[in-house]
């Protein structure tokens, strides 16, 4: 059994403990409520962009425009979103079982899967099976400071020249979309190319008016609109890692508590039978001499 001295130690220690997973905790949180902001912000815009490229989509003609072009997936490049830090529960271990899942999917219907990893747990999931999976491109750190519109514009652009010159035939996205501050759900979407809107039978796909011209037009638009989903991503991805780091914190605070409230009922006890020992040590003694 433990000694008095052993377990008040541990008592410390575990005290010590709650109030870092307590800061950890409250600084989630701070950082929760503005990531939170961003991304219910964004989304209204984002989403209201993506319906009417969605239609776009679906009306334009035949080559319109590259990234519109639509083409038999034989190499795809799937873009997983991870966070760079840990101690946020599942967050990285269900995206990272996704990936795994949807590579052997596609491998098993003969297609080529390139990874482009965002995130050092991405990284280094990744290079413990370097010859596992075929990386394609790595970005870190991204999500250390407050997300960047300029980061995320830099990765469109990278994933929309890799599908124009022919590298690859479709491009997805695998990250956690923002629910709530407890949940957080897995998604994968494809990125590129933009996804046609499903027309109703009584519409007719009749391309739209473009001023000044068609070509102008799409070649802003379309580019604006990939910069702005892939930014809607990282949103997504730093609103559910702070939420989910802030639960995961918060469960940890509570177990310490739980412990540490343990730990000082059994210290009490060992503590009571001591004294118990010592007095009755002391009765036998003084009846000893007594005798």
């Amino acid at each position: 059994m433990a000694s008095l001295r052993d377990m008040r130690r541990k008592i410390a220690s575990v005290k010590s403990t709650q109030k870092i997973t307590n800061t950890m905790k409250l600084v989630a949180a701070a950082k929760f409520r503005r990531a939170q902001m961003d991304i219910l912000s964004l989304r209204p815009y984002a989403y209201r962009m993506h319906e009417m490229l969605s239609s776009l989509a679906a009306r334009a003609a035949e080559g319109v425009h590259p990234l519109l072009e639509r083409r038999e997936e034989k190499k795809i490049l799937l873009v997983v979103v991870t966070s760079d830090r840990g101690l946020c529960g599942a967050f990285n271990t269900n995206i990272l079982r996704r990936m795994e899942q949807f590579v052997e999917e596609k491998e098993a219907e003969g297609k080529e899967v390139g990874l482009l990893l965002i995130g050092r747990k991405a990284r280094d999931y990744v290079e413990r099976r370097r010859d596992r999976y075929n990386v394609e491109k790595i970005y870190i750190n991204l999500f250390l400071k407050r997300v960047r519109f300029e980061d995320a514009a830099q990765i469109a652009d990278y994933l929309a020249q890799s599908y124009i010159s022919g590298r690859y035939d479709a491009v997805y996205v695998l990250y956690n979309e923002f629910k709530s501050a407890i949940r957080q759900e897995v998604v994968v979407e494809q990125f590129i190319p933009i996804k046609p809107m499903e027309l109703r039978e009584p519409d007719v796909p009749v391309d739209f008016i473009y001023e000044p011209s068609r070509d102008e037009v799409l070649s802003e638009l379309l580019p604006l609109h990939l910069r702005t989903q892939m930014y809607r991503v990282f949103l997504e991805s730093a609103a559910s890692e702070h939420g989910a780091r802030m639960t995961s914190m918060d469960n940890a605070t509570k177990n310490a508590e739980e412990m540490i409230r343990k730990l000082t009922l059994e210290y009490n006890k060992a503590r009571q039978a001591s004294i118990t020992k010592e007095l009755l040590e002391i009765v036998a003694g003084a009846e000893a001499l007594k005798g």
